[in-house]
């Protein structure tokens, strides 16, 4: 086992944003992360003074079985469907639209709770850093990163803590650019390259989301509708 490189998720954002300083201070720039990643994503956009949000991504699948993912929901309402899945289990329209039904209340209930009445930032002709802790095989980044790109995001950067070699190929095949802290790790390591791994709580991915709304005054938010 490797001695650890990162103190926490938030040494690893400030490691990570040592190595995006050519998008600092761009304006069309925007840092996505998903809420367990919002610490390392806040100390990324502190540094290149650039605006924070919150990306959510749920997966769909049965009650009866949850280890088939027929596919994921994110912010945004985007639904994007793995039809082998569906196929493999002759799953019917009404059953997929009841998983979809259900996942996207739970995405709309997590999506207000975090952002505790601030509006979503435009993702529209934006270059967007979207921050993952390395956690993961990259099945939940490909997904937001082709649900970004549905949205209409101009570029999409993936900035990774930590990653083995199999997930950097998962990464590249979906973004635009892939920006690595420390790779590659062994397959299934990226765990080890962290002291301390305490899941971020709601309220400090509330507070992290507040202050950086307050730091940055930015011509990014969408109105109320």
């Amino acid at each position: 086992m490797p001695n650890p490189r990162f103190h926490d998720r938030r040494h690893a954002g400030r490691v990570l944003a040592s190595w995006l300083l050519d998008y600092s201070d761009h304006p069309d720039v925007l840092v996505l992360a998903l809420p367990r990643c919002v610490p390392v994503a806040a100390e990324v956009a502190e540094a290149l003074a650039t605006p924070l949000d919150l990306f959510l991504v749920r997966t769909l699948s049965l009650s009866s079985d949850a280890t088939l993912a027929m596919g994921f929901i994110t912010s945004g309402d985007v639904v994007l469907l793995n039809h082998d899945a569906i196929e493999a289990r002759r799953l019917t329209m009404p059953e997929i639209e009841l998983v979809v039904k259900r996942e996207g209340r739970e995405l709309a209930r997590r999506e207000a709770a975090y952002r505790a009445g601030r509006p979503a930032l435009m993702i529209a002709g934006h270059t967007i850093i979207l921050v993952d802790d390395g956690l993961t095989a990259g099945v939940t980044l490909r997904a937001a990163a082709l649900a970004l790109r549905q949205g209409g995001a101009a570029k999409i950067v993936a900035a990774v803590s930590v990653a083995s070699s199999e997930a950097s190929a998962s990464y590249r095949a979906a973004v635009d650019a892939l920006v690595c802290a420390i790779a590659p790790v062994p397959k299934g390591a990226a765990h080890d390259w962290y002291e301390d791994l305490t899941p971020p709580s709601e309220a400090e991915v509330i507070t992290l989301l507040e202050q950086s709304a307050r730091r940055v005054v930015s011509p990014l938010r969408e109105r109320n509708v």
